[in-house]
């Protein structure tokens, strides 16, 4: 456990920054550098722990971030435009915030000295359309030019590269974590497994892109925060990137929605849409890598995740 820390989070007000604060709120002091697009902190009611420090700023704002890293122990850089939907929208924005944002966190953490782990969230939409059993050393493999849903992709292998270059050239001890899939209770915006158990809870239809053949691993939240707290304390960590997902928790966009179906006991229908833009067919992760170096193996199966989100939903909808 870590305790006495000072933490700051990029982005922390989002899905995956909420649920780590509230794994570290109690033993450590946080502070949140968010724009609070997506406000799952405010929520939570964890904006009010009296640990947690939020500003309000962008991490495009080099004066705002380094008000935010100052005095952090560890820096957590989540800061980022997510969801397939509003990269398409926003694909500018979604590259300033990487690739600006990044190589603030990166500058102010340098400068400030004392920093003893910063994390980098990249995304496992690196590798591509089509990855299968992926590793982390793996070649990437990106759409064409011009097509917006890459750019999210390219921006983020690109801090990747900062953020080890940091580590090559100034010593800043770094990593960077790749994400597959991660759902669960408190889950804010886009996401299939959000919009698929809302859409039953309600009874409303299921919309399901193309046939439902695309193949996903789900990582539920407490198993993606575990693998982040262990990327922050294990020393084997730096100047390494790990992929952070569920192998076990493998199946179609399809067998997804009937499973959310069953598990509600819903009866909304199955809308199949089409669907032109460029899509992931195939995305399932390596992790050996993440299991050796960190000791970090996802514990909650998809079943079991699954039932645990509804539960959370249906009783966020009765509110």
């Amino acid at each position: 456990m870590i305790e006495g820390k000072t933490f700051c989070i990029t982005g922390g007000a989002g899905f995956i920054g909420t649920a780590l604060i509230r794994r570290i709120a109690d033993h450590n002091r946080v502070r949140v550098l968010d724009i609070l697009r997506r406000n799952a902190l405010g929520a939570a009611g964890l904006d009010a722990h009296p640990n947690v420090e939020l500003i309000e700023g962008d991490v495009r704002d080099r004066a705002a971030v380094d008000a935010a890293v100052a005095g952090a122990d560890y820096v957590v850089h989540m800061a980022s435009i997510a969801g397939v939907d509003t990269v398409l929208k926003n694909p500018v924005p979604t590259m300033e915030i990487s690739l600006e944002g990044t190589m603030n966190v990166l500058r102010a953490a340098k400068d400030a000295g004392g920093v003893e782990r910063l994390v980098d969230f990249s995304t496992s939409e690196v590798f591509g359309s089509y990855a299968f059993r992926v590793r982390e050393a793996d070649v990437t493999s990106l759409g064409a030019v011009g097509e917006a849903r890459w750019t999210y992709a390219v921006s983020k292998l690109a801090t990747e590269h900062l953020a080890h270059n940091y580590y090559k050239e100034h010593g800043l001890p770094t990593c960077a974590i790749r994400p597959f899939n991660i759902y669960g209770p408190g889950q804010v915006g886009e996401g299939a497994v959000h919009a698929f158990v809302l859409r039953a809870l309600r009874g409303e239809p299921i919309t399901i892109h193309n046939e439902g053949d695309q193949i996903r691993s789900w990582c539920f939240i407490d198993d993606i925060v575990e693998g982040l707290l262990l990327a922050l304390t294990r020393e084997e960590a730096v100047g390494e990137t790990f992929n952070i997902g569920n192998p076990r928790s493998t199946v179609t966009i399809y067998q997804l929605a009937r499973l959310i179906r069953r598990l509600a006991g819903s009866e909304s229908e199955l809308r199949f849409v089409d669907w032109d833009f460029a899509d992931v067919e195939l995305r399932i992760p390596d992790v050996k890598k993440a299991e050796r170096l960190l000791g970090f193996r996802a514990q909650v199966d998809l079943e079991d995740g699954l039932e645990r989100t509804i539960a959370w939903y249906r009783q966020k909808l009765a509110e």
